[in-house]
C-alpha cells in the first residue's frame, strides 16, 4: 500500500514538475500578451485619431488588430503549454482560404472601401461621378458608398468597382468653372454677339471676377458659329448660375435681335 502511494506521489510530482512549469508559463504570458495588446491598440488608436481617419476605418482596424493578436496568443498559449500548434494553424488557413473563395466579391468590396477610408478621394458631402454613378455622397461604409442623386435617388455602390473606376469630385476645389455652349446664326454679328454673352456673365453677381469670365468662338458648325461661355463660380450655386445664365442668355440674345438657329423641317413636294 506504502509502495503504491509513494509511486502514485512520485507520478503527481513529476507531472507536476513537467506541466506545472508550462502552466505557470502560460500564465505569464497570457498577463504579458493581454497587456501588450491592449497597450498596441491603444496606441493604433491614437495614431489613427491623430491622423484623422475615418471613424469606421478606425473601428474595423482597431477591431482586426485585436482579434489578430489574440488569435496569436492563443496559439502561443498552445505552443506553451506543449500542444502542437502546426495542424491547428493549417486549419485556420484552410479555413481562411475558403472563406475567401467564398467571399471573393465582399472582399473586393471590403478593400476598396479600407483604400477609400484611408486616402479619401472624397468625403461626405461631396458630389462626385464614379462607377457609372453621380451624386452625393451621404454615408461611407467598409463595403459600399451611399449617394443621393440630383432627384434625392438613394444609390448603393460597391466600394470594389468604385475604388476601380475614375471618380471625378466636383467638391474637392472652392471654385468650379461653369461650361455653355452657345450657337447663333452666320448672320449675325459676332462681336455683338461676344458682347452681348458677356453682359449676361458680368451682370450675375455669382460669376466670380476672379478668375474672369471668357467668351469665345469655339466652333464654326453646320448651321451656327458656337461660342463657349465659361465663368466660375463657387461649388455651391453652380446649379443655380447654370440655369440663370441658360434663362438670361435666350432673353438677353432675343433682345439683342440675336438669332439662336434651330432645324427647320423641309417638305419636298413630287413633281407631277
Amino acid at each position: 500500500m506504502e509502495e503504491n502511494l509513494d509511486y502514485y506521489l512520485k507520478q503527481i510530482i513529476a507531472f507536476g514538475t513537467e506541466y506545472g512549469l508550462k502552466v505557470i508559463g502560460a500564465i505569464v504570458v497570457w498577463i504579458v500578451g493581454s497587456w501588450a495588446i491592449r497597450k498596441i491598440v491603444r496606441t493604433s488608436k491614437k495614431l489613427m485619431e491623430k491622423r484623422d481617419y475615418e471613424v469606421s476605418l478606425q473601428k474595423f482596424l482597431i477591431d482586426l488588430i485585436s482579434w489578430s493578436l489574440r488569435i496569436l496568443l492563443i496559439i502561443t498559449l498552445l505552443g506553451t503549454l506543449g500542444i502542437p500548434t502546426t495542424s491547428f494553424a493549417a486549419v485556420l488557413g484552410a479555413a481562411g482560404l475558403a472563406i475567401g473563395l467564398a467571399l471573393q466579391g465582399s472582399l473586393a468590396n471590403f478593400a476598396g472601401g479600407v483604400l477609400i477610408l484611408l486616402f479619401k478621394p472624397f468625403k461626405v458631402g461631396d458630389y462626385i461621378t464614379g462607377s457609372g454613378e453621380s451624386g452625393t455622397v451621404k454615408e461611407i461604409k467598409i463595403f459600399t458608398t451611399e449617394l443621393a442623386t440630383p432627384q434625392n435617388r438613394k444609390v448603393i455602390v460597391p466600394n470594389g468597382p468604385l475604388s476601380n473606376s475614375n471618380i471625378i469630385n466636383y467638391s474637392a476645389n472652392d471654385q468650379i468653372r461653369l461650361d455653355m455652349v452657345v450657337g447663333v446664326s452666320y448672320d449675325d454679328d459676332i462681336k455683338k454677339t461676344k458682347e452681348v454673352l458677356m453682359n449676361v456673365l458680368t451682370s450675375n453677381p455669382k460669376v466670380l471676377k476672379d478668375p474672369a469670365p471668357m467668351v469665345a468662338v469655339t466652333e464654326l458648325a453646320d448651321s451656327s458659329v458656337n461660342f463657349a461661355v465659361r465663368g466660375w463660380v463657387k461649388n455651391a450655386d453652380y446649379w443655380d448660375v447654370h440655369f440663370e445664365n441658360t434663362e438670361a442668355i435666350k432673353l438677353a440674345l432675343d433682345a439683342a435681335g440675336i438669332e439662336i438657329p434651330y432645324p427647320h423641317s423641309v417638305e419636298i413636294q413630287k413633281e407631277g
